[in-house]
C-alpha cells in the first residue's frame, strides 16, 4: 500500500472516531496500534512500548504537573481577585476600563500560570458579573476575557511550549524569551481595540459611575496586590531567563511561590491543597495520555516514511517558500477547529519543523509562529477550548453568542500572526540576546 493510501486511510480512520465521540487519546493509540500490527505485524509492537515511555520520561515534561499545581493553587488563593479589584479601581473610571484590566488580569494570569483555563474560568466569574451589571455590550466582555485567557497559550511559561519542545527538541528556554513580545503585542492589540470600540461606542463599556471609582489613597493602596503576581513571575520566568534555574527547578519556585501567596491571602489550608492537587492529577493525567497517545500515532505516522515522504512533496512543487509556510499556517488553523492542541503539537510538529528547517527559516521561529496559531484554534468553532471553559461556568449561554464574541479577537490574533511573520526580530531579539 502507498504511503499516500495510508495517509488517506489513517486520517480518516481519525475523522471517523473523533465523530463517534471517542476520546482523542484512545482514537489516536488505537489507530496506530491497530496500523502498526497490519502493517508491520506483532514484532513492531515494541514501538508502542517506545512511543508511552519516552514521554514519560522526559526532563522536560517533568515541569508540567508543577506549572498545573501552580495554577491550581494560584487559581484559589484570592490572588486574582485582589488584583481585579486594584485594577477595577484604576481602570474602571475610563470607557471599557474593565474590559481592558480583564486583559491585564489574563496576561499577568497567563505569566504565572502558563494554561489558559485558570484566566478563562476565574475572569468569567469574577469579571463578567461585574461588566454586565455596569451595563458592558456582553460580546465584548465574553471576547475580552476569552482572548485574554487564550494569551495562557503563547505567554510564557506556557504548558504548550514546553511540550513542542520536549517534541522537536527545540530549547525551552529560547521559546520562553520568544512568546515574550508576541504575547505583549496581542494584548495590546486587544486593548487598543476594546479602548477604541468604546470611545466611539461609550454604550458598548461605559465608565464607572463616581461613586464607585474610589479615592487616590485607595488606588495607591491597592498596587499592593501586584507584589506577590509580580514577584512569581520574575521567581519563574526570571530564573529561566538568567539562567539561575531550569524549567523545571523554576516550576518548583513558582508552587513554593503559589503556596506562599495563599498562605499571604490566608486561603491556605487542607481542603485547597487537596483540591488543587486533585485536580492537578486530573489535568495531568488528561495531557499524558493525550500526549502518549499522539506520540504513538506521530511515531508510526513517521515510521512508514511520512516525512520523506511530506519533505519530496514539498520540495518537488518549487513554490515560494512563504507560500508554503502561509499552506502550513492554514492547515494548523484547520487542524485546531478539529483537535485539541496537545495533539496538534505531537503529529504536526515533527513533520513540519524539518520541512520548515530545510527551507531555511529559523527553526525557533517557527515555533511561535506554530504556538500563536494553536492560540487562534482556541477561540476557532467548533472546538476551541476557550468557549467550551466558558459554556462550562455559563451552561446556560449559547454557542451563537460566543462565537460572534470571538471574531473580532481573532481577526487581531491573525494580524498578530502576520507582524510575527512579516518582522521575525519581534521573536527572534529577546532570545538572542539574553539566551547564548
Amino acid at each position: 500500500m502507498s504511503i499516500g493510501l495510508l495517509t488517506l486511510c489513517l486520517f480518516g480512520s481519525m475523522i471517523a472516531l473523533m465523530l463517534t465521540g471517542l476520546p482523542i487519546t484512545f482514537g489516536l493509540a488505537g489507530i496506530a496500534i491497530l496500523f502498526t500490527f497490519f502493517l508491520w505485524g506483532p514484532a513492531s509492537f515494541f514501538m508502542v512500548v517506545t512511543s508511552f515511555w519516552n514521554p514519560l520520561t522526559s526532563f522536560i515534561l517533568i515541569a508540567l504537573p508543577l506549572f498545573v499545581l501552580m495554577a491550581n493553587i494560584m487559581q484559589r488563593s484570592g490572588v486574582t481577585e485582589a488584583l481585579y479589584s486594584s485594577l477595577h479601581l484604576w481602570f474602571g473610571p475610563i470607557r471599557g476600563g474593565l474590559a481592558i484590566a480583564t486583559l491585564i488580569i489574563c496576561s499577568l494570569m497567563a505569566a504565572m500560570v502558563g494554561i489558559i483555563g485558570a484566566g478563562i474560568v476565574s475572569m468569567t466569574i469574577i469579571a463578567l458579573p461585574a461588566m454586565l451589571n455596569r451595563k458592558y455590550d456582553k460580546k465584548l466582555a465574553l471576547g475580552s476575557i476569552m482572548a485574554g485567557g487564550s494569551l495562557g497559550v503563547l505567554i510564557p511559561p506556557s504548558v504548550l511550549m514546553m511540550i513542542y519542545a520536549a517534541v522537536v527538541e527545540e530549547s525551552i528556554g529560547k521559546m520562553f524569551a520568544g512568546g515574550v513580545f508576541p504575547g505583549l503585542i496581542l494584548t495590546a492589540l486587544y486593548i487598543i481595540y476594546a479602548s477604541v470600540r468604546c470611545a466611539l461606542k461609550p454604550e458598548l463599556g461605559p465608565p464607572l459611575p463616581p461613586e464607585e471609582r474610589g479615592t487616590l489613597k485607595q488606588k495607591f493602596v491597592s498596587i499592593r496586590s501586584l507584589i506577590l503576581p509580580v514577584g512569581l513571575i520574575f521567581a519563574v520566568l526570571g530564573t529561566i531567563f538568567l539562567g539561575i534555574a531550569t524549567p523545571t527547578e523554576a516550576a518548583s519556585v513558582g508552587v513554593l511561590g503559589a503556596i506562599i501567596s495563599a498562605a499571604i491571602y490566608r486561603k491556605l489550608n487542607w481542603p485547597l491543597i487537596n483540591e488543587a492537587l486533585y485536580s492537578t492529577l486530573k489535568v495531568h493525567a488528561m495531557i499524558i495520555w493525550i500526549i502518549c497517545g499522539a506520540k504513538l500515532f506521530s511515531s508510526f505516522y513517521v515510521g512508514m516514511g511520512a516525512s520523506t515522504m511530506i519533505e519530496n512533496m514539498v520540495i518537488g512543487l518549487g513554490a515560494n517558500r512563504w507560500v508554503i509556510i502561509l499552506a502550513i499556517n492554514v492547515l494548523l488553523v484547520i487542524m485546531g477547529m478539529f483537535m485539541d492542541d496537545t495533539p496538534i503539537v505531537m503529529i504536526a510538529a515533527p513533520i513540519f519543523s524539518p520541512i520548515v528547517a530545510l527551507l531555511g527559516f529559523d527553526t525557533l521561529w517557527f515555533a511561535i509562529i506554530f504556538i500563536i496559531n494553536l492560540q487562534i484554534s482556541v477561540l476557532t468553532p467548533p472546538y476551541g477550548l476557550a468557549l467550551f471553559y466558558v459554556k462550562g461556568v455559563l451552561p446556560e449561554e449559547s454557542f451563537g453568542t460566543l462565537y460572534r464574541a470571538i471574531i473580532p479577537f481573532t481577526i487581531l490574533q491573525v494580524i498578530g500572526l502576520t507582524l510575527c511573520m512579516i518582522f521575525p526580530q519581534i521573536i527572534l531579539w529577546l532570545p538572542s540576546v539574553i539566551i547564548h
